[in-house]
């Protein structure tokens, strides 16, 4: 079974980063659309952040563009959310979500962002 484990969560000032990781078991990690998704206390799961296959960033939902961005290693199984001037409205649980022709989706267990001074 795949699994997907975030880190790199916690509590961070305004104005400060975080950078969240997700390794993904496995050996097809490459070929995998990758996103990072959060959720707000009482709301559904948003899109945050979709990078494809081959390492294009292909979504940012609005509130993060300029802000936050998305990247890939595939030797590592990994993708990453850096998020730089960090506002107290990012507060959430983050999640990894992965995709693929084929194959069933997948999610992490989700990591804690809290920004607050």
């Amino acid at each position: 079974q795949v699994q997907l484990v975030e880190s790199g969560g916690g509590l961070a000032q305004p104005g400060g980063s975080l950078r969240l990781s997700c390794v993904v078991s496995g050996d097809i990690f490459r070929v995998y659309t990758m996103s990072w998704y959060r959720q707000f206390p009482g709301r559904e799961r948003e899109l945050v952040a979709q990078i494809n296959p081959g390492g294009a960033p292909n979504y940012y939902v609005d509130s993060v563009k300029g802000r936050f961005t998305i990247s890939r290693d595939n030797a590592k199984n990994t993708v990453y959310l850096q998020m730089n001037s960090l506002k107290p409205e990012d507060t959430a649980v983050y999640y990894c979500h992965k995709r693929g022709v084929g194959v069933p989706p997948g999610w992490g267990q989700g990591t804690q962002v809290t920004v607050s001074s």
